[in-house]
């Protein structure tokens, strides 16, 4: 199936899917992103490393550090500080792409803006984007870098259904440096959260299009991933984040992401009934902290 169908495919699939309502949020650990910015006065950190690699060259980031600011009503301010290594297998069979020594370093730093369109509904899903900056902080040279500032420009939906989460979207990327290329790229995920709020654990599919010589990614690939969260019973907004997907059609591929999370705000939030609830520190850093389950933290944005 064309890569371009695909993702026609996935939105169309997520729209018709819109039937009630429940607010929650995705993102990490997956590759499919959602249109829901973080609670306005509200933070969200990331310790994380990933790896992303098919038979021409491995890629991994860690650590890596991901910052989320909650700056205005449906505005997210976002960045991340990667260390990474490439590792080429410099195998003939997969030249041009593949070719040069590994190497280990801090890589290209990203910074973005999520802003959320239009609120989820009865029957409407909640739309949004989230335009990303790749700055070339990374050294080019040593492959840890594309050497020129790049984007990702995609839009984003969601729809919650009881204690089921549907998330879907696609965008491009642009990439103005030889031997990279601009490319599709596009996903779906389904995610359910089990009673109490402790474990939540979906399934993706996402997919891309050919990203040029110069990266692992030189064909074309369709993913399918499973992953989840494991909410800390003491601090239900202290959480540990894993993910691990393969390949189905086109390139060979493999993709992995583990990490934690916290998440913290100033000011007090209202539970379903309307009542202001206190704020808990956050275990082990000092600052203040939510209580509660992601669904309810997202209530504060709507």
């Amino acid at each position: 199936m064309p890569i371009k169908k695909l993702l026609h495919g996935l939105i169309l699939f997520i729209v018709c899917a819109c039937t009630l309502t429940r607010v929650a949020a995705q993102g990490p650990p997956y590759q499919t992103d959602d249109p829901v910015p973080v609670d306005y006065k509200h933070y969200e950190f990331y310790i994380f490393g990933s790896a992303d690699g098919t038979p021409a060259e491995m890629d991994s980031t860690g650590p890596a550090f991901e910052f989320n600011w909650g700056a205005l009503p449906r505005l997210q301010l976002h960045a991340v500080l990667p260390w990474g290594s490439v590792n080429p297998s410099n195998n003939p069979v997969y030249l041009p792409g593949g070719k040069g020594p590994s190497a280990f370093g801090l890589t290209d730093m990203e910074l973005g803006a999520k802003i959320a369109y239009i609120k989820e509904g009865k029957y409407l899903p909640q739309i949004g984007t989230f335009t990303m900056f790749e700055m070339p902080t990374g050294n080019y040279d040593n492959g840890l870098g594309v050497g020129k500032a790049w984007y990702r420009l995609p839009v984003w939906l969601q729809k919650n259904i009881g204690p089921w989460l549907l998330d879907g979207g696609a965008g491009e990327t642009i990439v103005p440096q030889k031997g990279y290329r601009n490319f599709p790229y596009g996903g779906f995920l389904l995610k359910y959260t089990f009673p109490g709020d402790r474990v939540e654990f979906g399934g993706e599919v996402f997919a891309h299009g050919k990203e040029g010589f110069a990266t692992a990614q030189t064909e074309a690939s369709t993913m399918i991933d499973l992953g989840g969260y494991y909410h800390f019973k003491r601090n239900p907004n202290r959480q540990f984040l894993f993910c691990y997907g393969h390949s189905v059609a086109g390139q060979t591929e493999n993709y992995a992401y583990v990490g934690l999370y916290w998440t913290w705000g100033k000011n007090g939030r209202q539970d379903k009934a309307g009542n202001t609830m206190p704020l808990e520190p956050m275990a082990g850093w000092g600052i203040p902290q939510q209580a509660g389950s992601i669904a309810e933290e997202r209530m504060a944005a709507r």
